[in-house]
């Protein structure tokens, strides 16, 4: 069906006939993107068109006037209809009564409507105390009545704003300021705005309103394909959806790839980060020039006058070999020649970054244009210009968004373009994977004075997650990625190793720290022979740290920071020649003695609850320390199915095990029995903390078997229906045998959830295995927990019994 045909339904059956024209016209499978919303717009203008003749007839000085979206003809499915009915004061009762013939029919259809009924002059005065109103009024497009009403609004419209852009344009940009602290950055999240959030269509809308106040105008090259595909993703959200949502909600996104015909919801994420990450540069280089506009016409008269009404010249600051700061940007010298000079693009790069300042657009798209490829290994000069950039510190993220918009990053290194705009489907993770790695660069530029190295810290800050663009392992694809690049930017043979080495454990350290037992030798041998020296062991150690603050807030603490040192202390020892003895039963605590003696006493379980905080960072003042949660200590005389009552206690109560460590305490010469030492961090879902009496209380009652822990938890999880969310990954439970000669170490990875620690204890229970020592971590919604399991006897399970027992723990998760 062609758009005339659609339009003569529209004419011949009324609203209607509109109704049902719009379905054809939004179901038909041949047209979409911006020949549809064209499409759309033009039905609509003449379904309006039709509306405004049957209720203006004999009516003078009145005209239908499409705003905002609708006024640029960007009609998505379910967008509003912004209209304003212009009129010149004359028949107010015509005037309203016309209005309620063109409101109503629309309502009748359930569009949404934003209307309004002005003079010219009432429409002025609102845009001129209204910025929202007169960004609308900006893209005022007429469709019916009088034209030349329509025209002279637009042309007042106009020279307002740019008479009054020095005035408008500064609170322009800090409202949008103010809407990017609200919604974030649209080329990171997961469950991005399309249209508030930054780099979205809103500030694509803002960058067409700057260039028309005539003081600045946007990089164009891109602009345009960018916002088409902003549109194109919120023309499938709305179909798929059937809302007026700019929302790209999780379990909407595999929806709306099929609907844009991509392979997946992951493709669909990194088309809408590329074109955000375009809005977002061109949105940061076009605020820049305003500034410096703004800037340069407050001080110019000043100048002139001092001058005798000469013109002023810009004073240029060299920086570097043929860089210069002008005007608060980094430029080229005007003897520089991209051409002939492979490292300028680097030493550009790091004289910016070290001096605080941005790479003009100009600069960076003159390089980009004259680029020639660095030879094979890279010189000396560009290999200490990237270390230089990479450890300028936060400075380094502007600088390195300007080079890879405008291609140079990957033409430097072209393994990086698998991880650019990658999104990360895990919620500890708050960037893309090519945001993070620059994230970790910025961390490593802090610890450079606390290694020997730090030219191999920062390369690879930058280098470890590199293998996430390949499939399988991303620290086995990686280690073998970094060999090359290594070598290409002309590390020698031993550092090369070094680095590769890096890459490779990158997540050694935390992972043993927070999931292994440091007491066991093997452990600790284990990472000794990963690492291989105390200078990698010292790099490992920076890399380590750099890397879970660069991850995001669930990802480190000074739990995590103090395990992850105390496991480098023990490695480092090792790797000095002092071999781990088997272990000793740590020395306890006064408090924790004192509650064990209390156990075997009473013969019941003792407890304390303890409030923790972590120290105070440099952003935060000594007052306001980070809550960490309640510290629970738990004395129980040895007994079977502890660790599943202690957790179903701990969920009855609404408590989330943050961590959680059980062994066995040695008790003080004298004191006969066994006890049982649970140390564990749990924090409230809602609500206050229960009483510790009462928790011990319910404790007691759940060792005795006298209180049907299952039975409360499945009654509560059937009155509270779970909300429907992002379907996780299966459950995954595998066996370590080589991590320790002491026992056998089952690892369970699955979705945390209310109940989950004491699912696992309860099947390790019926199981028959005694756990020995269990180490339990949660990241965001993920738990990861280790448990060290030993037969009845004391001995590690064989081989066929542990693997038994994994597969009957996964399949009753998975149930």
């Amino acid at each position: 069906m062609t758009s005339t045909d659609v339009s003569k339904d529209a004419e011949d059956s009324g609203p209607s006939g509109y109704a049902a024209a719009r379905l054809r016209l939004l179901t038909e499978g041949a047209r979409s993107g911006p020949p549809r919303r064209a499409a759309l717009a033009e039905l609509t203008d003449e379904w309006l068109t039709g509306l405004f003749a049957a209720g203006a007839e004999g009516l003078r000085g009145v005209s239908l006037v499409a705003v905002g979206g609708y006024g640029r003809g960007e009609l998505s499915p379910r967008s509003d209809l912004d209209l304003l009915l212009l009129h010149d004061g004359g028949d107010s009762k015509a005037v309203a009564a016309l209005a309620d013939r063109i409101w109503y029919p629309v309502w009748d259809l359930g569009l949404a409507l934003d209307h309004s009924v002005r003079t010219p002059a009432e429409a002025r005065k609102t845009a001129g105390e209204d910025l929202k109103a007169q960004l609308g009024l900006l893209d005022a497009r007429h469709i019916a009545g009088d034209l030349g009403l329509t025209a002279g609004l637009r042309t007042a419209v106009l020279a307002d704003w740019r008479n009054q852009a020095p005035k408008r344009l500064p609170e322009l940009q800090e409202l949008s300021a103010e809407r990017a602290e609200r919604q974030g950055e649209l080329q990171y999240l997961l469950e991005p705005d399309l249209k508030e959030a930054r780099g979205g269509l809103r500030d694509a809308t803002i960058l067409r309103a700057v260039a028309a106040s005539w003081l600045a105008d946007a990089p164009r090259e891109g602009l345009d394909d960018a916002r088409r595909r902003l549109l194109d993703v919120r023309d499938a959200l709305h179909l798929t959806t059937g809302r007026a949502t700019d929302r790209l909600s999780l379990q909407e996104q595999d929806q709306v790839a099929a609907e844009l015909g991509l392979l997946d919801a992951d493709t669909l994420l990194r088309q809408v980060y590329e074109a955000a990450r375009v809005i977002s540069y061109a949105s940061d280089v076009t605020w820049r020039e305003v500034g410096r506009v703004l800037r340069a016409r407050a001080v110019r008269p000043r100048l002139r006058a001092m001058l005798g009404g000469a013109k002023p010249t810009a004073e240029r600051s060299p920086l570097a070999e043929g860089v210069v700061e002008q005007d608060g940007e980094v430029v080229l010298a005007r003897a520089a020649r991209p051409d002939r000079d492979a490292v300028l693009p680097l030493r550009a790069a790091a004289a910016a970054a070290q001096a605080g300042l941005p790479l003009s657009l100009h600069a960076v798209r003159r390089m980009a244009a004259g680029a020639r490829p660095l030879p094979t290994p890279w010189p000396a000069e560009a290999r200490e210009q990237l270390v230089t950039l990479l450890g300028s510190g936060r400075p380094t993220v502007e600088v390195w968004e300007a080079l890879e918009a405008e291609g140079l990053i990957t033409h430097l290194m072209p393994d990086w373009e698998r991880v650019r705009c990658r999104p990360q489907r895990n919620a500890v993770h708050i960037w893309t994977v090519d945001r993070h790695l620059i994230e970790t660069a910025v961390r490593a530029s802090e610890f450079t004075r606390r290694v020997h190295r730090p030219d191999l810290l920062l390369v690879a800050a930058l280098l470890h997650d590199i293998g996430k663009g390949w499939p399988g392992d991303h620290s086995v694809a990686g280690e073998i990625i970094v060999k090359d690049v290594a070598a290409r930017i002309g590390f020698d043979r031993d550092d090369v190793l070094v680095l590769s080495t890096l890459v490779r454990h990158h997540l050694l350290l935390v992972e043993t720290a927070t999931r292994r037992d440091l007491e066991d030798p093997a452990t600790v041998r284990s990472v000794a022979e990963a690492v291989g020296s105390q200078g990698t062991l010292e790099l490992l150690h920076a890399l380590t740290e750099a890397d879970a603050l660069a991850t995001g807030p669930a990802a480190w603490s000074s739990w995590r920071g103090s395990l992850v040192t105390d496991l480098v202390k023990r490695v480092g020892a090792v790797l000095a020649g002092d071999d781990p003895e088997e272990p000793e039963a740590a020395a306890p605590t006064a408090e924790q003695e004192r509650l064990a003696i209390e156990a075997v006493a009473t013969g019941s379980p003792v407890l304390a609850l303890r409030a923790q905080t972590e120290p105070p960072t440099e952003e935060q003042s000594p007052g306001d320390p980070e809550p960490l949660g309640v510290e629970l200590l738990i004395a129980v005389p040895d007994q079977p199915g502890v660790l599943p009552a202690v957790a179903g206690v701990l969920a009855m109560h609404r408590l989330t095990v943050r961590t959680a460590e059980l062994r066995a305490l040695d008790l003080p010469d004298g004191v006969e029995g066994s006890v049982l030492l649970l140390n564990w961090r749990v924090a409230a879902e809602y609500g206050s903390l229960p009483q510790a009496a009462r928790l011990r209380a319910d404790l007691v009652r759940a060792l005795d078997g006298s209180l049907d822990i299952a039975g409360r938890l499945a009654e509560r999880d059937a009155a509270y229906p779970r909300r429907r969310g992002v379907l996780a990954p299966p459950p995954r439970v595998t066996v370590h045998p080589a991590a320790s000669r002491l026992a056998t170490v089952i690892e369970v990875r699955a979705q945390d959830a209310p109940g989950l620690l004491f699912r696992i204890g309860r099947a390790l229970e019926d199981a028959s295995v005694r756990v020995r020592s269990a180490h339990v971590s949660t990241l965001g919604a993920n738990a990861v927990d280790a448990f060290y399991v030993t037969g009845p006897e004391g001995a590690p399970l064989p081989g066929e019994e542990a693997a038994s027992v994994a597969r009957k723990l996964e399949e009753m998760l998975r149930g």
